[in-house]
């Protein structure tokens, strides 16, 4: 996995836009939402919004998809900003990629929702999912950051209440321990996606009066065993590598079928920059993992 030229570019780009310390969330999310109106997304996707039990949904379909098999996915951006408009592109390359329709979940973000609001919305899509005759082995669930974070929990919980699990999960540089990136004091390998101080704030608005060490805010502290084949794929150039190498052993050591990509040079969640070759190349390898256990 050869680093691109592409990535100093991208590099300097964030660097040179980084946000200052007291930027409200208001202001993070119009700026998320501005970045990515400028990918257009391709004609020949199919986008339809509904409303699953009172959570915003939205189907997202390539040519030739199999409307049976689904990608159930969760949005990155600390629990506090992000949308499905700043997915979308990213979720059809997805659909491309899987052959299957994306769901992507609108869940309620942190401040004005904390913990468990994101997690009791995610677990109403899933079931609802489920309620329109959709079989869970012929689905995946996913998600990047906080939303790779959000799809570990929502495992946890469909387990704990002895729900149906999805036959596998992918996860793009989960957000997995809430409780380090509070005690956090300074910034490692010079990630320009993700800071401490923009990490301490997101996080504390998310877990709110509740608990960090909570497992279902912080998955890293969970007992895993149980969990479906998990796709795993981390920067070694980024801040939170430690949540998913870690993440990954805990979970090997608890019996789960653990597939963990370290992709050299990377940087948090670098499948979102489709000028990346590795972006491409990444969510190439989420395509066939996901149709490797749902076809």
């Amino acid at each position: 996995m050869a680093t691109s030229p592409a990535l100093n570019v991208i590099i300097e780009a964030l660097r040179s836009r980084e946000a200052p310390p007291d930027i409200t969330f208001e202001q993070r999310r119009a700026g998320m939402e501005a970045t990515q109106a400028v990918l257009r997304i391709p004609d020949d996707v199919v986008c339809e919004p509904a409303d699953a039990d009172g959570v915003a949904v939205e189907f997202v379909r390539t040519p030739g998809v199999d409307d049976d098999r689904v990608l159930f996915y969760l949005h990155g951006g600390g629990y506090a900003i992000g949308s499905l408009d700043t997915h979308r592109y990213l979720l059809q390359k997805l659909s491309r990629s899987t052959g299957a329709t994306v769901l992507g979940v609108d869940y309620r973000l942190a401040p004005e929702s904390p913990f468990p609001a994101a997690l009791d919305d995610s677990m109403t899509a899933w079931k609802w999912l489920l309620d329109r005759g959709i079989d869970p082995q012929r689905c995946a669930i996913g998600g990047d950051s906080a939303g790779g974070g959000l799809t570990l929990a929502t495992l946890l919980r469909i387990r704990d209440e002895g729900g149906s699990l999805p036959a596998t999960a992918v996860c793009l540089s989960p957000w997995t321990d809430l409780e380090s990136a509070i005690a956090a004091t300074e910034t490692k390998n010079g990630d320009p996606m993700v800071t401490n101080s923009a990490l301490r704030q997101m996080a504390d608005a998310y877990i709110g009066d509740g608990d960090a060490s909570n497992p279902l805010i912080s998955p890293i502290l969970a007992h895993l065993a149980g969990l479906p084949p998990l796709l795993i794929q981390v920067g070694t150039n980024e801040h939170l590598l430690e949540d998913s190498t870690g993440f990954a052993e805990r979970a090997r050591a608890a019996g789960v079928d653990v597939t963990l990509e370290e992709w050299e040079d990377m940087i948090h969640v670098f499948q979102f920059f489709p000028s990346l070759k590795e972006s491409g190349q990444a969510i190439d390898r989420i395509g066939e993992f996901v149709r490797q256990h749902t076809t």
